[in-house]
């Protein structure tokens, strides 16, 4: 995760692989999710459609409901993105890792709090929601800052077209060739990918649901371990080069007291 990734390629292993332990993740925390808080907590385009619907039928309170979750995610977001932001500016390059490592603790709180929170209710929200959103918004934005905007760790619509464009590109017959008709070819390295990171979210949903259903809030812990263990890499990426960098200093300072004595 360190490396500049390329906007144009699909073939790099890193991006590969955090894009679908990403989509494993988000997909056992939104379908264990819904089984703790009965909520599908990524799935932003269905808020904003319940919300309109709540609130052409005048459920007031619903529809206020919903707007919490949808600020949530989007101050998820917002808080992810400083991160990594603050992380550049600090000539750091492990900001992923940080937001990572700060969205496990998150989800490690939701676990050990979560039977609690669920039975008060905040802003119209249970903070239980409110905070799984939260999380959620931050796990989104994680990938798609990292992938320049190519991959979504939780949106599965836009997956699911892309795969779709992808197969109607492999499917489609090229008839007339020449120099003035330019062939269709299917990207299919990107079709891989996204293909992997939507089964990755499915079976992500399977090991969620299960590992509620039968733990409860305390499956997150692997989860947030997980997430912790993804993020740590980078981090501690950042803290040998400050490390090191804080010894050089530490050597030229001392180098140079000496000089001042001898003279």
């Amino acid at each position: 995760m360190t490396r500049l990734l390329d906007r144009g390629r699909f073939n790099d292993r890193v991006l590969r692989q955090l894009g679908w332990s990403m989509a494993f993740i988000a997909g056992a925390i939104n379908a264990g999710g819904f089984l703790a808080v009965h909520r599908y907590t990524s799935h932003v385009s269905g808020v904003v459609s319940g919300m309109a619907d709540a609130w052409a039928m005048g459920e007031v309170r619903l529809a206020l409901s919903l707007l919490v979750m949808l600020c949530c995610f989007i101050g998820g977001a917002m808080h992810s993105t400083w991160l990594i932001l603050w992380a550049r500016r600090q000539r750091l390059r492990g900001g992923y890792g940080v937001s990572m490592m700060e969205e496990a603790a998150l989800l490690l709180l939701f676990g050990l709090l979560g039977a609690g929170l669920s039975l008060h209710k905040g802003l119209f929200t249970p903070p239980t929601v409110m905070l799984l959103c939260f999380i959620m918004g931050m796990h989104n934005t994680i990938v798609t800052k990292l992938s320049g905007g190519l991959l979504r760790s939780t949106h599965m619509t836009g997956i699911a077209t892309d795969i779709g464009i992808e197969l109607a590109k492999m499917s489609y017959y090229n008839r007339q060739q020449g120099p003035r008709v330019q062939a269709v070819r299917a990207n299919r390295s990107k079709f891989r990918v996204y293909s992997l990171i939507l089964l990755s979210f499915f079976a992500g949903g399977v090991v969620g649901a299960l590992g509620f259903k039968h733990l409860g809030f305390g499956f997150t812990l692997p989860l947030a371990l997980l997430l912790f263990l993804l993020g740590l890499r980078p981090a501690w990426y950042d803290v040998k080069l400050r490390w090191r960098w804080w010894r050089i200093r530490l050597a030229a300072a001392k180098a140079q007291s000496g000089a001042l004595r001898r003279t």
